[in-house]
């Protein structure tokens, strides 16, 4: 890596693209190039979890004082506590060389590049609309309603997703992970160029033939 900075990635993706085992599978086979980006959150820790390891577990005073300090990269509250990305943790890990990528819905993405316009915004995707209905349905663990809400946001974001730098196409996972991790040291090594097929650019017509075909399943249901 040398005295190369690292890139400051964020993956999001539709429900049921895959976008989690993909982030897992990176870490365990390219893991010592990245720099886990670790939360901070105002939850109590849960038995065996460490401060700084899990998360590091702050007051909600503490919290606030960070997001009126622009601490945070970017936060948000789930059932009555505060999660974020502390700003600082993630720079060193940047300055260090090491990648980071975060995990996160589009709407914390996009208030992410904002502030960081050099962050690079990855995009997962199934290869095609009943694929996804598909793996949402497959998983056996949620209910119709819930599933017809996933579909319904997937659409919602399909319109999101030029806003985005590049689209990764989740059939074989394995293609996936390479991807991702080639990707990101492209960018670090400045041969984006080497990409130019996986730009957003370059699969508009991919992206409204997707948003076009999660309609028609949605009207047909």
């Amino acid at each position: 890596m040398g005295d190369k900075k690292g890139v400051l990635a964020i993956v999001s993706g539709f429900s049921g693209a895959g976008k989690g085992t993909i982030m897992k599978s990176l870490m365990e086979r390219y893991g010592e190039e990245y720099g886990l980006s670790i939360s901070a959150t105002t939850r109590a820790p849960r038995p065996g979890e460490e401060n700084g390891r899990e998360y590091f577990f702050v007051t909600e005073e503490e919290f606030l004082q960070m997001i009126k300090d622009d601490n945070l990269i970017e936060y948000a509250n789930y059932v009555g506590n505060y999660y974020g990305t502390p700003k600082q943790y993630v720079m060193e890990q940047l300055a260090k060389g090491k990648n980071v990528i975060l995990e996160i819905e589009m709407q914390g993405a996009l208030k992410v590049k904002a502030k960081m316009p050099d962050t690079a915004l990855l995009f997962v995707t199934t290869k095609d609309a009943k694929t996804l209905k598909e793996r949402l349905t497959g998983r056996g663990t949620e209910t119709e309603d819930v599933i017809a809400q996933r579909m319904k946001r997937a659409i919602e974001e399909s319109s999101g997703i030029t806003d985005y730098d590049y689209l990764v196409v989740n059939d074989k996972l394995d293609d996936a992970v390479n991807l991702v991790h080639q990707l990101i040291t492209g960018i670090r090594d400045q041969k984006e160029e080497a990409f130019d097929a996986y730009r957003i650019s370059s699969n508009i017509d991919f992206i409204n033939e997707m948003k076009h075909d999660l309609e028609q399943i949605m009207e047909g249901e």
